[in-house]
């Protein structure tokens, strides 16, 4: 298959794709994300459960590799993309990318440190994180509420982040207009 052909086929699963390797989409399908945001529930309740370290390495990756690139290396992110998400048929949700790789960065930061707190023996102090992880995904999977969304735009309005990052989080009527 011609490159070209590859990235329109990706860009039908997860919006528009860059040609560069550590780029995130310009947009989003939400289904996709809200089910990317239920497999992270079930990696992180299997560590509160069990309790094992390891468990949380492909959490940790998952985020590290969704941060970096959207679903290119994340294995739960390619099922959800290529297998799960076009046998859903329907027409995509499109949503603005930037603010989903902000929230996927701040699933980095807790799942890296629920890690690195698991590896040196402070599971309590794991389980907690993870916790807070799980509250944060399941508002994404079951409510479609993106918590590090909605940060996100709150560090727009107060000029932290600059417009120009996401030209349609700095101006939401389009998306408010096709609800």
């Amino acid at each position: 298959m011609k490159p070209d052909l590859v990235r329109r086929e990706s860009a039908r699963s997860v919006g528009t794709v860059s040609t560069n390797l550590l780029s995130f989409p310009e947009t989003v399908d939400d289904r996709a994300a809200r089910l990317v945001a239920a497999g992270v529930i079930v990696q992180s309740l299997s560590f509160v459960v069990f309790r094992e370290w390891w468990l949380l390495v492909p959490l940790a990756y998952g985020f590290v590799a969704r941060t970096a690139s959207g679903p290119r290396f994340s294995p739960l992110a390619l099922v959800v993309t290529r297998a799960i998400v076009p046998r859903l048929g329907g027409a995509p949700r499109l949503v603005a990318g930037p603010p989903k790789r902000f929230a996927q960065a701040i699933g980095t930061t807790f799942s890296v440190s629920a890690l690195v707190l698991a590896v040196v023996g402070a599971d309590v102090a794991a389980v907690v994180v993870i916790v807070a992880l799980v509250g944060a995904a399941s508002l994404e999977s079951l409510a479609g509420f993106c918590l590090g969304c909605a940060i996100f735009n709150h560090l727009i309005a107060w000029g932290v982040v600059p417009e120009s990052v996401c030209r349609d989080c700095a101006d939401i009527t389009a998306r408010l207009a096709s609800r």
